[in-house]
C-alpha cells in the first residue's frame, strides 16, 4: 500500500449551504465510486473554495455520508486569482491504495472539468 493524492473539483450555481453541501457530497460520492474506495481508506481530505462562496464548509455536508465520522478534514480558501474559475469547490484527497498514480481517476464535474479536462470523467 502507499498513500497517493487523488483530485477532484466540481462548481455550484448559488451560494447556498444547501448547494454547496450537495456538490461536496457528490464529489466525494464519485471520487469513491470510481476509484473503488471506502471512507477507511482516505488518511485526510483537503477542501478549498473560491473566494465567491461562504455559506458553508463543504466538510460539513461530506461529514454527513456514512462512514465520514473519524476522516481528517480541512477547510481552505482558494487564492484569488484574474480569470480563474468561479463559484468552484476542490478537493486533495490523501488515500492508502495498491493503484499507482496514473492508475486513478480524478474527478472534475460541471464547469470544473475546463480546470482539467486531460482527467475530467465525465
Amino acid at each position: 500500500m502507499a498513500m497517493r493524492g487523488l483530485r477532484g473539483a466540481i462548481t455550484v450555481e448559488h451560494n447556498t449551504k444547501e448547494e454547496i453541501w450537495q456538490a461536496a457530497q457528490e464529489l466525494m460520492t464519485k471520487l469513491l465510486e470510481q476509484n473503488r474506495l471506502n471512507p477507511a481508506d482516505i488518511g485526510a481530505a483537503i477542501f478549498s473554495m473560491t473566494e465567491d462562496l461562504t455559506a458553508a464548509f463543504p466538510t460539513a455536508g461530506v461529514r454527513q455520508l456514512q462512514g465520514f465520522g473519524c476522516v481528517p478534514f480541512f477547510d481552505a480558501r482558494q487564492c484569488a486569482v484574474d480569470g480563474s474559475l468561479p463559484h468552484c469547490i476542490r478537493v486533495l484527497l490523501l488515500i492508502e491504495t495498491d493503484k499507482k498514480q496514473d492508475e486513478l481517476a480524478h474527478v472534475y464535474l460541471r464547469e470544473a472539468q475546463n480546470l482539467r479536462p486531460d482527467l475530467s470523467a465525465d
